[in-house]
């Protein structure tokens, strides 16, 4: 497929589009093979998982004939990123109700400093800034009723884009050809990739979800969406939490860009990469396995946290 291809051609077909498969390491001593889904290369705006959580969601948008697209995000969300590229391209107004009501008291100095919320912008998102404490309520019939007071009959897209409708885009990442390897490998945020994975994943195969917060309880989250028992949760890669990371992550990360010429993102693919590679050479992965690790594209959030590496004056990651 063509990355400059609209994206709206691509959501019309409304049928399965294929990313490739590169080759990155033969680890020799076991005969391990690894392979990258590259899901980052599916579209240069709205790539990876994002593009197939929003599938269907905005083909179903477009069926109910909805005005608008509203969605929830942090600041830095990869998914308030990609759903206001997603209606730009589709001709689809977005409101994004972003968490932190004291970004929006000086809203130029905000889109100046955050660069995944000044892109949003660009792409013509509206935002709705709510406390920490609203945003929790992000699932509550009232406040989501309020919502609708505000800004009318609009398409709902949870935070994170999981859904049922994503779960459907989602399954349409692995393809026939993937059932020859005997590992799938894909990072975890609200569970509903890993999902959608698990789903479409062969009899024989094992799927590893990497999890990149803290505790055991996004077991329960992809339990809802699949009920396969193909897989395991790995949830000890996770650098500290959501969006933390450390020297010996931003090391990993750039060293794999200087071997392989592939960019990953600090939130997801960093950590499920350096997960992989930590299972091989503490021989936990049988001889002869064929892995494939999906990247899930995420690439938008790292000027945002280079930004921050800076303030900590720690090393930054290569772009």
């Amino acid at each position: 497929m063509n990355a400059a291809e609209n994206i709206e051609s691509i959501f019309d077909k409304n049928e399965p589009v294929f990313s490739r498969n590169d080759f990155i390491k033969k680890f020799e001593e076991k005969n391990i093979e690894v392979w990258l889904k590259r899901e980052d290369l599916l579209h240069p705006e709205v790539s990876g998982n994002k593009f197939r959580k929003l599938k269907y969601n905005v083909l179903e948008a477009k069926k109910l004939q909805k005005q608008r697209i509203l969605t929830f995000g942090g600041a830095f969300s990869n998914h308030i990123a990609a759903t206001a590229a997603a209606g730009k391209l589709y001709g689809l107004p977005t409101i994004g109700v972003i968490r932190g009501e004291e970004l929006a008291r000086d809203l130029q100095q905000t889109l100046k400093s955050n660069p995944t919320l000044k892109f949003a912008s660009s792409c013509g998102m509206d935002f709705h800034f709510v406390s920490r404490e609203d945003f929790r309520r992000k699932n509550d019939p009232d406040f989501i009723e309020s919502l609708y007071a505000e800004f009318g009959n609009f398409y709902l897209v949870p935070e994170g884009g999981t859904n049922e409708f994503a779960i459907k885009g989602c399954e349409e990442m692995l393809s026939e050809e993937d059932k020859n390897f005997d590992l799938i490998c894909v990072a975890v945020g609200t569970g509903g990739t890993a999902s959608g994975v698990i789903n479409a994943s062969g009899e024989n195969q094992k799927v590893l979800a990497f999890s990149a917060l803290k505790g055991d309880f996004l077991k329960d989250e992809i339990g809802r969406f699949s009920n396969k028992k193909n897989w395991t949760l790995v949830s000890d890669e996770h650098f500290g939490g959501y969006a933390k990371i450390n020297e010996e992550l931003v090391s990993f990360i750039n060293e794999f860009k200087t071997e392989f010429g592939i960019q990953l993102d600090p939130v997801y693919t960093g950590k499920m990469m350096f997960g992989v590679f930590e299972m091989i050479k503490k021989k936990q992965v049988p001889e002869n396995s064929r892995i494939l690790a999906i990247h899930t594209g995420g690439l938008q959030g790292i000027a945002g946290m280079n930004r921050r590496l800076e303030k900590k004056k720690m090393s930054l990651i290569i772009e």
